[in-house]
């Protein structure tokens, strides 16, 4: 169960149109991630597939089953929110129990669903506590616990881990991965941080202005964007660009080449470039040279690196992994 299918959905508000035909599926078990820039319709297009709006036009399908005019609670989805939509009077343990005490169950089958659901999340000893009692990690726990136990076909996932700051966003990322892991249930995750895209999914689906660019691994759109959008949303630090002369001895328009795959000598190499801000990150370092004739590109090096600003340098990048786009932004394979 969880197999979901859109066939050129479509969604306008008044005169704008927000989805302009979008045809995706998604199977059975795949952890599915919405990214890109704000606006670009992914929280909209999750929105059509839970039921909380109406569809302008297409088709949606889950396992089969035309749900485009069903209403959100018949479509065998659970969604997550940003905000976690918590009632903050109840106790943890009945904001996990309401969907189930709604739909009549009886008390020893919440009860061990409820139970079940706070082992999985590490919420046991909080279920007597209020939401205002739990940090904002253990707050989207209990949004998510609340999810597991209606035991649907594909979670939905609304930006999550937005209100969350950097050290508890990268826990959740790993706590929500090793759920799916578990569960294996489908999950379709939407966000606009790339690298929660990249470290969570099995297949992403890059969006621009409500149009699909690429769907995908994450390493295939890592290795093999299709095209510039792609190429420059996906990776950070993201890639370098290059115009011009420089790109068109590659018989190209533009030519991309990551930060990783270029390489800094004091001696020689391809071009001659001078070291500004450097970003030291430990392991890592990054280098932001000028490069005379291009302009700014970053370079990623070892974090024990000797270069400092204002070294005269040669930088070379690697002819095998260099990116080749035609004047429409299309990747040239």
């Amino acid at each position: 169960m969880g197999h979901i299918k859109l066939t050129k959905v479509n969604k306008t508000f008044g005169a704008t149109i927000v989805i302009p035909g979008i045809d995706l599926t998604i199977e059975n078990g795949e952890f599915v991630v919405f990214v890109g820039p704000s606006g670009c319709g992914k929280s909209t297009l999750l929105r059509l597939i839970a039921g909380l709006e109406d569809t302008s036009s297409g088709k949606i399908e889950i396992d089969g089953n035309d749900v485009t005019r069903a209403a959100p609670a018949k479509r065998g989805l659970a969604m997550v929110f940003q905000s976690y939509a918590l009632y903050p009077h109840m106790s943890v343990y009945k904001n996990i129990a309401f969907p189930l005490k709604m739909a009549g169950l009886p008390v020893e089958i919440i009860d061990r669903k409820v139970k079940d659901a706070a082992r999985i999340l590490n919420l046991t000893t909080y279920l007597d506590r209020r939401p205002g009692q739990l940090s904002g990690g253990q707050r989207q726990r209990v949004a998510i616990g609340r999810a597991i136990v209606r035991e649907p076909s594909a979670f939905l996932f609304d930006e999550p881990l937005s209100n969350l700051d950097a050290a508890l966003r990268g826990t959740m990322r790993l706590e929500i991965s090793e759920l799916h892991q578990q569960l294996g249930t489908t999950m379709i995750y939407v966000t606009h941080d790339q690298v929660e895209a990249m470290t969570m999914a099995d297949k992403i689906v890059v969006l621009q202005a409500g149009v699909i660019e690429q769907v995908g691994s994450p390493m295939e759109l890592y290795n093999r964007p299709d095209n510039l959008f792609v190429a420059g949303f996906i990776g950070s630090p993201r890639m370098n660009f290059a115009i011009g002369d420089v790109a068109g001895r590659y018989q190209a328009h533009t030519i991309g080449i990551r930060p990783e795959h270029l390489r800094l000598s004091k001696t020689e190499g391809t071009w001659n470039g001078t070291i500004g801000v450097t970003e030291h990150l430990g392991s890592d370092t990054f280098l932001h040279v000028h490069v005379e004739g291009i302009g700014p590109m970053t370079v990623r090096t070892a974090g024990d690196t000797d270069l400092v600003h204002g070294d005269r340098v040669f930088v070379t990048p690697d002819e095998n992994r260099i990116h080749r786009f035609d004047a429409n932004g299309k990747a040239i394979r």
